[in-house]
């Protein structure tokens, strides 16, 4: 797991993804193309992995986008079918992008937009948890499943006070 400090050159990297992505899949789109995860945040470190989630009608109706993807180098994984299409570009092996296709104002995608948006308006809780992502980078080198798993609790905590907010 390797972690780099902020680049301000990831919302350029998002917004020219954006375009391709509208280009590709417009029709589809119902509730916007949004720069979410850490690189999202300014002066949070990350994982230097866009993350990229899209407002779709509902996950049937948008499966023609797993098709008109690939030509973008977007490789679709069903991790979590339920609740998203999940893509990495341009291979599991080598991330820049994640891409995530999720209905719009389902809880995936209201909490994906809160947490970003808390973190963003909260650089206190920003840094504690750039802080938890430290640690668990080191303990966790080599399992990104954990390194997942470790950040959890601290996510649903947020999420918490987002919404009482």
């Amino acid at each position: 797991m390797r972690l780099a400090e902020s680049d301000p050159a990831w919302p350029a990297s998002f917004q020219a993804e954006s375009s391709l992505l509208d280009a590709a899949i417009g029709a589809w789109i119902t509730g916007g193309i949004h720069h979410v995860g850490s690189t999202a945040v300014p002066d949070l470190a990350a994982k230097p992995i866009i993350d990229i989630l899209v407002g779709v009608a509902d996950l049937d109706g948008s499966r023609p986008c797993i098709s008109l993807l690939a030509p973008l180098q977007y490789h679709y994984a069903p991790y979590r079918p339920d609740v998203m299409h999940w893509f990495c570009k341009p291979d599991a092996s080598r991330r820049t992008h994640h891409l995530h296709l999720v209905p719009t104002g389902s809880q995936r995608y209201l909490e994906e937009l809160a947490f970003r948006d808390y973190l963003r308006a909260h650089r206190e809780t920003a840094r504690a948890y750039e802080q938890l992502k430290r640690e668990l980078a080191d303990r966790h080198r080599n399992d990104r499943e954990a390194y997942t798993l470790g950040k959890t609790n601290f996510v649903r905590k947020v999420l918490a006070r987002a919404s009482s907010e």
